[in-house]
């Protein structure tokens, strides 16, 4: 759990610093540059993601169960999969209206996921991998959209296609999730 826990400080941590230290953020690219700082910052965040990976997988070997969520969450966790996945495509597609609508698509897509996958698992890990990225995506969520209101972020809008683009390559990863990818990177096939 240790190394679980210190992956997520690293990673989460990194991800917070303009929740909780911008002024310092700031100043640290003005002294060493925009470049040394995206570097430092993949660094320590992909350091950060290994640890999560590696903790999260021993916590599987010998896990503490908590309670024992009824067999639909697993579904319904598949379902809520779905505006999550389309929320990280959003993401990437400029001019969607999505981002318009909810201003930081990615980060409300880790909510959906982190919550989801809370409602179906039980375990010690579980809880604290998906809590801490829930309570890190609320809390990100909220402070980014007070930074946007507060500098007059406005989101311009494309054609239509781009949210189209952004939906049909949400459901496409979806699918290659549920189908295949999530059996072979985590070991759990999601509606079996």
């Amino acid at each position: 759990m240790i190394v679980l826990l210190l992956g997520l400080a690293l990673f989460l941590g990194v991800h917070s610093t303009r929740i909780f230290a911008d002024d310092w953020r700031r100043a640290q690219i003005a002294r060493i540059g925009l470049n040394p700082w995206k570097g430092m910052y993949t660094l320590i965040s992909l350091v950060g993601l290994v640890l999560i990976v590696y903790g999260y997988g021993q916590t599987r070997i010998a896990p503490t169960e908590l309670w024992s969520p009824p067999v639909f969450t697993r579904h319904l966790s598949g379902v809520l999969m779905i505006p999550a996945f389309i929320l990280l495509a959003a993401a990437y597609v400029p001019g969607t209206r999505i981002r318009r609508a909810v201003g930081h698509p990615m980060v409300l897509g880790v909510k959906v996921w982190a919550f989801a996958h809370l409602i179906a698992n039980g375990r010690l890990g579980d809880l604290v991998l998906f809590g801490a990225f829930l309570v890190w995506a609320v809390v990100l969520y909220i402070a980014s959209r007070r930074r946007d209101r507060r500098d007059g972020t406005v989101h311009v809008v494309g054609p239509a296609s781009r949210d189209a683009i952004a939906v049909v390559a949400g459901l496409a990863a979806w699918v290659a999730f549920a189908a295949w990818l999530h059996a072979a990177l985590i070991g759990v096939r999601p509606f079996t």
